[in-house]
């Protein structure tokens, strides 16, 4: 069957694709909004209920600890991927970028809020020893720092009024990923293969935007 015999029947993929877009757009923003954020919050959702219901094993700190980061480090890779989804064709997710970068530093919050907690006690003098003694803390901590400006910058009001500036300063999304991963690599010892898929998606991500900046 010719292409154009698959779209007259409704059997192209992409025009299918195109179809449920435009369907999409049928549902109020707000309703959009909320099923996003609920997608987002999900896995917390799913962490607290198993730390509630005893699911987490003898260590459910370090079940915590691992799965905020990793699903800080999965809403990276979204955030990254928004923009050339958009580029191709697809800007849904490039308009709810704001919410999914929230929803990233939240995870990446809680996961040094149970680093200092349960690790550290809040003690500074542990933390300085803990920074001497495992470098990818330092690492995981710069990661933090460079997201936080981007957190306290999304609304509409900050963008107004940094103007151009707010764009370079969203650029720390880039270094943030690359010391998030870093603290994923040098955590995983001799279990790397995780890491590198994480390392491949997003190295691909960068690649792509370092190609669009020079071609």
């Amino acid at each position: 069957m010719t292409t154009e015999g698959r779209r007259l029947n409704g059997s192209d993929p992409l025009e299918w694709s195109r179809q449920a877009v435009r369907s999409a757009r049928l549902i109020p923003s707000w309703l959009r909004s909320t099923c996003i954020a609920l997608l987002c919050l999900s896995p917390l959702g799913w962490l607290l209920w198993a730390l509630m219901h005893d699911q987490l094993g003898p260590d459910p700190a370090k079940l915590l600890m691992q799965g905020t980061g990793e699903w800080a480090l999965r809403g990276l890779a979204v955030v990254l991927l928004a923009t050339p989804m958009a580029k191709w064709g697809w800007p849904g997710l490039f308009r709810y970028r704001r919410m999914l970068g929230l929803c990233v530093f939240l995870y990446v919050s809680l996961h040094l809020l149970l680093f200092a907690q349960v690790y550290v006690g809040w003690s500074a003098t542990l933390l300085l020893e803990e920074l001497q003694d495992r470098p990818y803390v330092l690492v995981g901590f710069t990661a933090w720092l460079a997201l936080l400006p981007l957190a306290l910058t999304s609304t509409h009001r900050a963008r107004k009024a940094l103007g151009r500036s707010w764009r370079q300063l969203h650029r720390l999304i880039y270094p943030a990923a690359v010391l998030a991963w870093l603290h994923l690599f040098w955590l995983a010892r001799s279990d790397w293969g995780e890491a590198l898929l994480y390392g491949a998606v997003l190295g691909g991500l960068l690649a792509w935007r370092v190609r669009r900046q020079y071609h």
